[in-house]
């Protein structure tokens, strides 16, 4: 087997590998005889087929085996004999021409991990920024805690309909005056002003009262998700069962028993608690966002293209999400492309710092333990279903990219630790307003931005600000779950499959 390079420019390598015919038939012989004994044929005794005609039955297969060993070897050859630390998979491709028989040319290229000199984490300096939990921020907490567990109470016959009551209607559905398939109901509550609904369905029961009898007129929007109903003008005959004003929210005994405490006492430290972590969430992430600014102004390296390439793909993605969510898509889209250079900007930068981060924890023996890796799978695994989890196990187990990108956000979480506990941190009191604000105001989303960010931000595009490298995935692997500044609220679900007014 004879390789030589044919490429050696920056990041990329690519080399020419030629595979002897004698060395293919010498694999294919060498499986033969391991497989012979398990091969049975008619008129011939358990294991005594001759050679021959195994290598006849099987030759197709054999041969593949045998291109397939011989390439996998000759590229890891390859790969330690010029000591190269890929950054992605190698590209093997065999020549066109090839023939049993002939010998085998194969091409194939990969990307290198850049050289990195040995960081500096000398004379990191943080500010750390905490918020002392007061009173009034736990009961602020409950208050909103009562009002999420929303109920209302049956309001007097004569009673209109306002914005944030509840109407239980029964309606049905109809296209050009004949009623659609499942657009009829009965007993559906409709919290007005709460979006449940396509535009315009709630507004039209503003001022309705108890058995009151209404057509609604409404479009269903471009993008509903049954084919028939998309865009279509239609209207719903109602029926007002019954107007429910919503129960004023009280932080008391009450509600505590409905999260099964003693009282509002034990709620109250319960939510102290739970500021407290948000606090000290916000604090790590102004301080990490620091940190990150202090290691990209002190090292600069190129990095793999596809790397970064697979970075702005994974960002450009969750802008484009978002995107497709806000009020004006087009003008949202429209944001996005002109700041395109800029996202992959930050693309670099992440992977740069991944890279770096990496470097670091190797350099200063930092790993995951199997006991954390075993916590982490099982974590994962609770995703699935129970029948599918020993599957998703064991593919974690035969895939180690996959295993790498569950591992990398405890693996940097590790490193960042690290670099905390060597930095010089000077501790100051502030308010959430002043640490929230500070957040905001890190110039590290964007490499020298050219304008201003505009006030109003997609989750996405705080999700990219964020600049959260995944460490320890090497070859251009994407984060399993990307870490996100605040969490989308989840779509409402339909209260039944008859509820077809449902956004």
């Amino acid at each position: 087997m004879q390789t030589v390079e044919t490429q050696n420019e920056g990041l990329k390598r690519a080399y020419r590998m030629t595979i002897s015919a004698k060395d293919v038939e010498s694999r294919i012989d060498a499986e033969v005889k391991k497989i012979a004994p398990q091969v049975r044929m008619p008129g011939f005794r358990p294991g005594k087929v001759p050679a021959n005609l195994v290598k006849k039955m099987h030759k197709d297969s054999l041969l593949q085996d045998a291109l397939n060993s011989s390439i996998q070897e000759g590229v890891q050859k390859a790969i330690s004999d010029n000591k190269l630390r890929p950054a992605t998979q190698p590209h093997v491709h065999l020549g066109e021409d090839y023939a049993p028989g002939k010998d085998a040319v194969v091409d194939f290229h990969l990307e290198i991990l850049p050289a990195i000199a040995a960081p500096s984490i000398d004379g990191i300096t943080l500010d750390r920024l905490t918020v002392e939990v007061s009173d009034a921020q736990v009961d602020e907490s409950i208050l909103k805690l009562a009002e999420g567990q929303k109920s209302f109470e049956a309001a007097d016959k004569k009673y209109a309909a306002k914005m944030g009551d509840s109407v239980v209607i029964d309606f049905e559905g109809k296209l050009d005056g004949v009623p659609f398939e499942g657009g009829k109901g009965e007993g559906m509550a409709v919290e007005l002003g709460s979006g449940q609904l396509i535009p315009g369905f709630e507004d039209q029961l503003v001022g309705v009262k108890a058995n009151d009898e209404k057509v609604l007129n409404v479009t269903f929007p471009d993008d509903y998700n049954a084919e028939n109903l998309k865009g279509k003008a239609a209207t719903f005959d109602i029926v007002v069962n019954e107007v429910r004003k919503p129960v004023e929210a009280k932080a008391d005994d009450n509600l505590a028993k409905m999260f099964g405490l003693d009282g509002i006492d034990k709620l109250r430290e319960l939510m102290k608690v739970q500021v407290e972590q948000e606090h000290n969430g916000l604090t790590r992430t102004y301080m990490k966002r620091q940190l990150l600014d202090q290691l990209a102004a002190g090292h600069d390296f190129d990095v793999p293209p596809s790397m970064v390439e697979a970075e702005f793909e994974q960002i450009w993605a969750q802008l484009e999400q978002e995107a497709a969510r806000d009020e004006d898509a087009e003008t949202a889209k429209k944001e996005m492309e002109a700041e395109r250079q800029e996202y992959r900007d930050i693309a670099v930068r992440r992977v740069r710092l991944g890279l770096l981060l990496s470097e670091i924890g190797q350099a200063n023996g930092i790993e995951v333990s199997s006991q954390e890796m075993n916590m982490l799978v099982q974590q994962a695994a609770q995703q699935y279903r129970p029948e599918d989890r020993q599957r998703f196990v064991q593919y974690l187990q035969e895939t180690p990219m996959a295993a790498a990108q569950l591992r990398a956000p405890m693996f940097e979480d590790k490193v960042v630790d690290f670099l905390f506990d060597k930095a010089t941190v000077t501790d100051k009191t502030v308010t959430k307003d002043v640490l929230e604000a500070a957040i905001e105001a890190e110039p590290d989303a964007k490499p020298a931005p050219k304008k201003k960010a505009p006030a109003k931000k997609t989750a996405a595009k705080d999700e990219a600000k964020e600049d959260a490298p995944a460490t320890e995935a090497k070859p251009a692997a994407k984060k399993a779950a990307p870490k996100k500044d605040a969490e989308v609220a989840p779509a409402k679900k339909a209260p039944t499959k008859k509820a077809a007014p449902k956004k």
